[in-house]
């Protein structure tokens, strides 16, 4: 696996960045528990396909995404979650269900979950089930220059 873009995009420009190593982990919620990070901070990335078209969601660990509001959201006829199948194979530098949420370096579209702006960073995989990165917000708002939606989660607990 080649070096993921995310990391070559921060070292070319030298951007400040930390990276936190954590076990190996299933969902988001562990993730956040193992690199002692709460829930809220820390930002997991939902692969969907909106009219058919992909893109990714960004939510904190401890919310699930809402299709319906995502839909009504985005304006999307039809708002379904995507098969690992349908988009493992855009990233080859990142491990199946780790991507980063820059799917901007990938070609699609990133919507962000508003409260994730609350904070004044913003942690999320690094392309492994085993690093994490941690940035201030605004620079992920200056590289990525996501969509930002309301409301489009339910709360996992």
């Amino acid at each position: 696996m080649s070096e993921p873009r995310l990391l070559k995009l921060l070292h070319d420009r030298k951007l400040p960045f930390e990276t936190i190593h954590h076990a190996r982990t299933v969902t988001a919620q562990e993730t956040a528990a193992s690199a002692h990070i709460a829930g809220r901070e820390l930002a997991k990335t939902v692969m969907v396909k909106l009219d058919g078209r992909l893109a990714m969601i960004v939510l904190s660990a401890s919310q699930r995404l809402d299709l319906d509001r995502l839909r009504e959201a985005t304006g999307a006829r039809r708002a379904e979650l995507a098969q690992e199948s349908e988009f493992a194979p855009l990233f080859p530098d990142c491990e199946a269900g780790a991507m980063p949420p820059f799917g901007n370096l990938y070609g699609m579209d990133v919507y962000v979950e508003h409260s994730l702006a609350d904070d004044d960073e913003i942690a999320f995989n690094a392309g492994t089930h085993t690093e994490l990165i941690r940035i201030p917000f605004a620079l992920f708002e200056q590289l990525v220059q996501p969509r930002h939606l309301r409301r489009v989660h339910r709360m996992t607990h």
